[in-house]
């Protein structure tokens, strides 16, 4: 049975949907460059990854060539007391290849998540810069709170086997508290491993960090590639340090606009857009689709096998079982590429006759778990980072209000993402607010990137946070396609906007359209 692919570069950005994504607005003043920890980076060769990154080997060569080289940089816990206690931030870097005097600086990279390792994403899609690479040290780094920079324990691995295959979709009373029940034991857990840093991982410090990292690389400006929520962080950035942005892009752009409910519903629509698509896609093949007759027959197939998975489970990867919460999981991670529908196709026909490994096998990879059963810290660190920025807490009958809408929105995902809202209950520390500041007036221009088949953070996102950043800030630029963001499709017209305003500072129309 073949393994379902790894992700994509913006696939892997935001592979959750446990909670989605709001962050905070900006924060405490700037900290004096006196007060910061005095020091220089020190490039060796990169280690394998901690199992809080997802593990596996060490990184490759680059074509080439060219070798990884791996740093740690001290920033303060707590930016109001700078002089205070520090936390270690991880750091990766491939040196520019162009000759002499073609170097215009690093160009930093967040994936997105919240919770997702930037010193394990970008040697995975490394090549995929190459050109990028010709004029910039290509640079990545584990966000405070995840991986190796002071990382968000919660359960262990045994334990999340069992959160992420509890129904998710509660329908009577019981379930509802066994539900609530749950997450509490889960916050509990984030509290009592990682207490101290629970209050220190709002995307205002990321934001922080990366100006830091910008002065220790040596760069006066910040050049930046923000893909999911890294969008959001890089607008956090600009509305702290509109002086200090060089040349930015933001691609998979996520509402700044929106509060934790408004994105949920946005991404309820968003998913069954994917899954409208999907089926219309695989019916409209030459051969039949193997997993329905019709658009409409495909969807409720789907329904109904979920449905029956809520009463009763089918083997997945032993010695766990294919539940509706793991099958959900499965078929959303499924969709955040076009790549892989095949696999989703496949997945679906094996799961209706009783095997239901690959759809268990597309849920791992949305929940962090590698195929020894141990689990990156992804999940925890995106409840602690959506928890401490979001302001909301949302009770039973808060979602029990907004179930119409969201089933409305979606009659696959709306209950799951609606439920999703509860994450945040009784944690630790207070939400900072309810959306993000984003304004970034003197910023110079950010290129802003929306999907209209995007399914984590839908086409609207984008005009919304251009406008946000401001007039002669935000350039807003269309790609007409399928999955989560726009430069990994490999889309001609979006590589050529994007790598000429990186590599040469030419800054797309405003408005343009690549299909």
């Amino acid at each position: 049975m073949p393994s379902p692919p790894q992700p994509r570069a913006g696939a892997l950005a935001a592979a959750t949907l446990l909670l989605t994504v709001t962050l905070a607005a900006c924060g405490d003043s700037d900290a004096k460059d006196e007060d910061l920890p005095a020091q220089k980076l020190s490039w060796k060769d990169c280690p394998a990854p901690a199992a809080s990154e997802g593990g596996g080997e060490a990184p490759s060569p680059l074509p080439g060539g060219a070798e990884w080289q791996c740093a740690t940089m001290k920033a303060p816990l707590d930016w109001s007391k700078p002089k205070g206690d520090t936390i270690d931030i991880a750091l990766i870097k491939a040196a520019a290849s162009g000759g002499k005097g073609e170097r215009i600086g690093s160009l930093v990279f967040n994936f997105g998540g919240p919770g997702g390792s930037g010193v394990t994403t970008l040697p995975a899609f490394g090549a995929e810069y190459a050109k990028l690479r010709t004029r910039y040290d290509l640079v990545s780094f584990d966000p405070r709170g995840v991986g190796r920079s002071a990382g968000v324990a919660c359960e262990d691995d045994e334990q999340l086997d069992t959160y992420f295959q509890q129904d998710s979709t509660p329908d009577d009373d019981a379930e509802k508290k066994k539900l609530v029940a749950n997450v509490k034991a889960f916050n509990k857990a984030c509290e009592q491993d990682s207490g101290k840093t629970l209050p220190h991982v709002r995307t205002t410090d990321a934001a922080r960090d990366m100006d830091l990292m910008r002065q220790v690389l040596g760069d006066d400006k910040l050049h930046y590639f923000g893909i999911s929520y890294g969008t959001e962080l890089g607008g956090v950035y600009a509305h702290l340090f509109p002086a200090r942005v060089g040349r930015a892009v933001f691609d998979g752009v996520v509402d700044p606009t929106q509060n934790a409910e408004e994105s949920s519903l946005g991404q309820a629509k968003g998913f069954q857009l994917a899954l409208d698509n999907f089926a219309k896609d695989c019916t409209s093949k030459v051969a039949d689709c193997p997993v329905g007759d019709t658009e409409r027959d495909v969807k409720d197939k789907i329904a109904t096998f979920l449905k029956d998975l809520d009463a009763k489970p089918i083997p997945g990867l032993p010695p766990r079982e294919l539940t509706q919460t793991a099958a959900t999981t499965g078929i959303a991670q499924s969709l955040y590429s076009k790549d892989f529908w095949p696999y989703l196709t496949q997945g679906l026909e094996e799961a209706y006759d009783g095997d239901g490994r690959i759809l268990m096998s597309l849920a791992d990879s949305m929940n962090g778990r590698n195929e020894d059963g141990e689990y990156s810290n992804l999940q925890a660190a995106n409840v602690a980072i959506n928890c401490a920025d979001d302001k909301a807490r949302y009770s039973t009958r808060d979602v029990e209000d907004r179930l119409p809408a969201f089933r409305k929105a979606s009659p696959l995902f709306g209950d799951y993402l609606a439920w999703g809202m509860v994450s945040c209950t009784d944690w630790a520390v207070p939400g900072q607010a309810d959306h993000p500041d984003v304004t970034a007036k003197g910023a110079p221009p950010i290129v802003v990137i929306g999907n209209t088949g995007d399914p984590a953070t839908p086409y609207e996102g984008a005009r919304a946070m251009a406008r946000a950043l401001g007039e002669g800030v935000g350039v807003e630029l269309t790609y007409k396609g399928q999955g989560h963001g726009a430069y990994d499709s490999e889309n001609r017209c979006v590589r050529d906007a994007v790598d000429g305003y990186l590599l040469d500072g030419k800054v797309p129309g405003a408005g343009t359209v690549c299909s």
